[in-house]
């Protein structure tokens, strides 16, 4: 077996093509042969039943002794002419008798015999086919039971004969349809072996390689179509992963090549406490941002792989919403903003992690909102009864201020991307994350997260499904 899933299609398309083959000449080759078998028994019994027809005629004529010699001369004509034909007739009168005695007759044994019986002679390597009748007496002849008997050999030597070409000839036409189907194989997996060589030739090196789906069978194009998209899919992963590292890199570059600098000029001449106290504390500043990036890293990369446990439970958004406002509070109240709730409903949540994507967006809206301006929580129910749990519900943070380009909205939950090119806003440093794991968040409550700008007002939130039953 595991050298058959082993083996070339070719191979398995003409074992399968040989396998068919033989089983169709098999039921063919056996119906021929029942057919043809058939035909013999039946031109056997015609030919019995003539012959039969002709002797009975002749003995019921003769009615007096000197007169049987004209049946045994018919009789002799008849056996003398075909050698494979026997006569008997056998009555309670010795001179009314042909033949050495009664022949031991086996009766017909199925519907096919057509009523013959079988007497098997000394001499004969096959029984002999055999019709009787019992003729009335008639004048000095009394009544005379006669059989006619006739050697199947010959019939059962064309028979074999027959059976032997048959068998012949399929094997023969088996071992042509296997070279043909082989064959056939072959030059209807062309176009998969080009496939296969051009996929051999996709190297890491060039990714915009694709398969050419032209001049393919309709189900080669799907599985080129299909090969494609995963290669297109793969292309934009690779290229966001080689994005991500490049933006890894530079994120974490940056405060190692400030603690680098700060600490060779600490160390360049003696400096006195408070010297050395800025320093560390700027330091400090520097390690508490590097671990930001590694924390919210990790946090992707764990969300990413399924590995957070969700505890749910049943609770009104907006009261949660209203707790990561108090929390960012001081935040408002520096920049000049204010914060308003709107809507209502229920929707089960993991409260941690939805503060968290809470404290993301707001965060988010007040780096990019007008100084002053109002900052507004919409929070919406799913579909059916407002408020209810098993609905699901949608968190929108709309806020005032400069509009996002579309080419820019598409890309905004990207990890490490940034709308301004500059990565610093209102003289804090940003790595680009916050929207990513909003986007994480989202996913882990089996919702979806949406963006948009217009009119001097910016939209993003997250939607969220209920639990599966």
């Amino acid at each position: 077996m595991k050298r058959w899933r082993e083996s070339a299609i070719a191979h398995r398309l003409a074992a399968m093509f040989a396998v068919a083959a033989l089983l169709v000449f098999a039921l063919v080759g056996t119906a021929l042969y029942q057919v043809l078998e058939n035909q013999v028994v039946r031109y056997q019994h015609a030919e019995l039943e003539t012959k039969l027809r002709y002797v009975a005629g002749s003995v019921a004529a003769c009615d007096l002794r000197e007169r049987w010699y004209k049946v045994e001369d018919k009789v002799e004509y008849l056996t003398s002419s075909d050698r494979s034909t026997k006569i008997w007739a056998w009555s309670g009168d010795r001179g009314f008798r042909i033949g050495p005695g009664v022949p031991k007759v086996e009766t017909a044994r199925a519907k096919a015999d057509r009523g013959m019986g079988r007497v098997w002679l000394p001499d004969s390597d096959a029984p002999y086919r055999v019709l009787e009748e019992l003729v009335p007496a008639k004048g000095e002849r009394p009544q005379v039971r006669l059989w006619v008997g006739m050697d199947s050999q010959p019939y059962r030597a064309a028979l074999r004969s027959f059976a032997v070409a048959l068998v012949g000839l399929g094997l023969v036409g088996t071992v042509l349809v296997a070279l043909l189907g082989h064959w056939i194989a072959r030059v209807g997996l062309r176009p998969l072996n080009r496939l296969s060589a051009e996929a051999q030739r996709l190297s890491p090196s060039k990714l915009s390689q694709r398969l050419q789906p032209t001049d393919l069978p309709p189900e080669l194009g799907r599985l080129t179509g299909a090969f494609n998209g995963a290669l297109d899919r793969l292309e934009t992963a690779y290229t966001r992963l080689d994005a991500f590292n490049a933006d890894v890199a530079h994120e974490l570059r940056t405060p190692l090549t400030n603690l680098m600098g700060q600490t060779q000029v600490a160390l360049q001449r003696p400096r006195d406490a408070q010297r050395l106290t800025e320093v560390l504390t700027s330091n400090l500043e520097e390690l508490e941002r590097m671990r930001g990036i590694v924390n919210d890293m990790l946090f992707l990369s764990r969300a990413g792989q399924g590995d957070i446990a969700l505890d749910r439970v049943c609770v009104p958004l907006a009261e949660e919403v209203a707790k990561t406002g108090e929390f960012l509070e001081y935040l408002l109240e520096e920049a000049g903003m204010r914060l308003r709730i709107d809507g209502a409903a229920e929707a089960w949540i993991d409260t941690s992690l939805f503060r968290r994507a809470m404290t993301n967006l707001l965060h988010n809206a007040v780096q990019h909102a007008l100084p002053g301006s109002e900052i507004v929580v919409e929070v919406r129910g799913g579909e059916g009864a407002a408020g209810h749990c098993g609905n699901g519900a949608s968190v929108a943070v709309r806020n005032d201020g400069k509009c996002v380009e579309p080419e820019h909205l598409a890309r905004m939950f990207d990890r490490f991307y940034r709308v301004d090119a500059a990565r610093e806003h209102r003289g804090e440093r940003h790595h680009g994350l916050g929207l990513s794991i909003v986007k994480a968040i989202a996913l882990l409550h089996g919702g979806s997260v949406f963006a948009a700008s217009g009119d001097g007002r910016t939209t993003v939130g997250f939607n969220l499904a209920p639990p599966a039953a």
